[in-house]
């Protein structure tokens, strides 16, 4: 059966249509000077509208970690030589926040100079091409990998994270820092293997150790005594127009089992709820 020319189009165009559904799009260009923020995925970048960050002078109890960081991240949205930096220590007490907070005071004072970037650790293997893409860009970035740790036999990594810091063929460009954040300074996550093999995992430690040596800055973050915990939720409530009693916080962080910045908020959180309050 002789097929004819207008068929054999149609056979064409079915085929490319198919070939088509099946290569994934290419993904959309980033404009990476219109945003405050953004999250990169491994091959491309989100935007992120608005940088949520609480105020420097709510965040308390933490000032010395604060003025190091505040200062670092100013010096690198104006231009000038910063640190990589490595937050370590204590959960909740306000790492993470304490960056964001840093960058977004830093934009108020260099309007549309520096943003930040966030790196899940599923992503790190893609950060190389969003280096490339970073030094094209007249603007400061922060690089940002929130509670990074590495699980039994992860190499890939430290090394990946190691090349950064120190600076290879394809050294990360002079208008990117790194910033990490960590529960423990080695960043390395605890295994009874690190006493089970007395020379390998020995090894595995001081890699990671020498990791965190590579940093310019390396900030701990300890937990707060009873007034810091305090003095952390009279600055937030102050700021909310919120009731409160010290004795009332006192056994809400006894309930948690915990006191820090982040069971701070939560207690003031629960103040602004009595209180039929959003904040």
């Amino acid at each position: 059966m002789t097929i004819q020319p207008a068929e054999h189009t149609q056979v064409l165009t079915r085929i490319a249509q198919a070939l088509e559904r099946l290569v994934p799009p290419a993904p959309a260009v980033t404009d990476w000077l219109a945003h405050p923020a953004y999250v990169w995925t491994g091959n491309a970048a989100r935007p992120v509208e608005r940088l949520d960050a609480p105020a420097l002078t709510l965040l308390r109890g933490i000032d010395g970690q604060k003025d190091r960081v505040v200062t670092n991240v100013e010096r690198l949205a104006a231009g000038h030589a910063a640190h990589d930096m490595l937050l370590w220590g204590s959960r909740g007490m306000g790492k993470s926040a304490l960056l964001r907070a840093a960058v977004k005071s830093a934009d108020a004072a260099h309007p549309g100079r520096i943003a930040l970037v966030q790196v899940a650790q599923e992503a790190l293997s893609g950060v190389t091409d969003l280096f490339a893409a970073l030094g094209k860009v007249n603007r400061s970035f922060l690089v940002f990998i929130d509670d990074l740790g590495f699980e039994e036999g992860d190499g890939a990594g430290p090394r990946i994270l190691r090349s950064w810091l120190e600076g290879g063929v394809e050294a990360r460009p002079a208008n990117v820092r790194l910033a990490v954040t960590s529960n423990r300074r080695a960043i390395v996550g605890r295994s009874m293997a690190e006493q089970d093999d007395p020379i390998n995992a020995r090894d595995a430690v001081d890699e990671k150790l020498a990791l965190a040596d590579r940093f310019g800055l390396s900030i701990g973050f300890h937990n707060c005594d009873q007034d810091s915990y305090l003095a952390i939720i009279g600055g937030y409530a102050g700021e909310f127009g919120l009731e409160w009693e010290p004795a009332d916080a006192l056994e809400w962080s006894r309930r948690r089992g915990a006191r820090s910045g982040r069971v701070a908020w939560q207690y003031v959180n629960e103040l602004a709820g009595r209180a039929g309050k959003t904040i």
